[in-house]
């Protein structure tokens, strides 16, 4: 029984990973997030724009968490010297350019235009985002050469 929970642990170690610093990343995007949404309080229903404000402050101190974590543990990326980092970051931060403006127009239309509660929204948005960045980090940022 134990060998077999350790042969999941290292079938599934990349799943698992990304699972843990994906989980920690959304701490850190949700964490400046909520806490610019109490700040900001009663502004925010004054000008919605305050909450995509606040996503993009949040969504920028994530992408670099997850970017170094990502790298270093998940994927275990092997590429060394500057530029080839910067590439990686490069894509690693267009694909969650791509996945901040899905999140984004899942506010409109959800927060913006239907009035639902942004804790809500960003509950729905970060599991769909959540999906799709490990598609992109696995296919396109840190995929293995073979």
């Amino acid at each position: 029984m134990i060998q077999k929970i350790k042969d999941l642990l290292v079938r599934y170690r990349e799943v698992l990973l990304y699972l843990i610093f994906g989980g920690l990343t959304t701490v850190v995007d949700w964490g400046i997030s909520f806490l610019l949404y109490f700040l900001w309080g009663e502004a925010i229903e004054a000008n919605v724009f305050l909450v995509h404000g606040a996503n993009v402050i949040a969504w920028a101190a994530a992408v670099l968490f997850a970017f170094v974590t990502n790298r270093v543990w998940v994927f275990e990326s092997d590429k060394k010297g500057l530029l080839p980092v910067l590439g990686e970051l490069g894509t690693f931060a267009g694909g969650r350019v791509m996945t901040l403006l899905l999140q984004e127009l899942i506010f409109l239309v959800f927060f913006d235009l239907l009035h639902v509660n942004e804790f809500l929204v960003k509950i729905m948005a970060a599991v769909l985002v959540i999906i799709l960045n490990y598609v992109i980090s696995k296919l396109f940022v840190f995929r293995k050469k073979n």
